[in-house]
């Protein structure tokens, strides 16, 4: 069997990868919107009620903006993906089923600071940054495999892109392991305002490290004169 024959039941375009990944997407947004309800309040406390409510504003905010910044990673990837085999395929759904997850965490956290008990706090600000973590690990896996199938790419698209992708995902790993750890250890406020602070980061570079502006002064700054 010819190699071109091989490759037609492992490799395909990218449409239905998208399509499936944009509808999974849409499910995990909308579950992230179902622990937003009416308080069980007497008449005439409902304002109270409604900002007694915060940490499920917070949590709702933190991980939408996750998910957020999760698709307009994966729409810049894929925009530089040709086809797609087996082991993308396989790394696509890592990332999606990570993804997934997020609404439990998002849950526990909001419902751990409601409750104000102090160690539950920790825990569930530890789960979370466990999850967010293990996403970031799934994107570090889909970029490795990227950097290694350069043949997977669109022709225009430089085989370095994906490897110093790896940076960012990396990055992802270590903060939100360390927003965990001072959640944890410190004050559960503190590991909050990381999970905030990460997709910010994320979107403002969801273009990709490579053709962030930052960067591209960097690479292309000229070397120092010979003395």
């Amino acid at each position: 069997m010819s190699a071109p024959e091989t490759e037609l039941g492992t490799r395909s375009d990218t449409s239905r990868a998208v399509a499936f990944s944009d509808a999974i997407f849409a499910i995990i947004i909308t579950l992230l919107v179902l622990d937003l309800r009416v308080p069980d309040v007497p008449p005439g406390r409902l304002l109270s009620g409604l900002l007694s409510q915060w940490p499920s504003y917070v949590a709702y905010l933190a991980s939408y903006s996750y998910v957020a910044v999760v698709w307009l990673n994966h729409k810049a990837a894929f925009n530089r993906i040709q086809q797609t085999d087996r082991g993308l395929h396989w790394m696509n759904l890592l990332v999606l089923f990570t993804t997934a997850l997020l609404p439990f965490p998002t849950i526990v956290v909001s419902h751990a600071l409601q409750e104000h008990d102090n160690a539950d706090q920790r825990v569930a600000i530890a789960f979370y940054a466990l999850v967010g973590a293990s996403l970031c690990a799934t994107w570090l896996a889909f970029y490795h495999y990227l950097a290694k199938h350069p043949d997977l790419l669109k022709e225009q698209v430089k085989h370095e892109f994906f490897r110093v992708e790896r940076i960012r995902a990396l990055a992802g790993v270590l903060l939100y392991a360390l927003a965990g750890v001072l959640g944890y250890l410190v004050t559960p406020l503190v590991g909050l305002a990381i999970f905030l602070l990460l997709p910010a980061f994320y979107g403002v570079t969801s273009a990709g490290l490579y053709q962030f502006r930052v960067t591209r002064r960097i690479r292309h700054r000229p070397p120092p004169p010979s003395g």
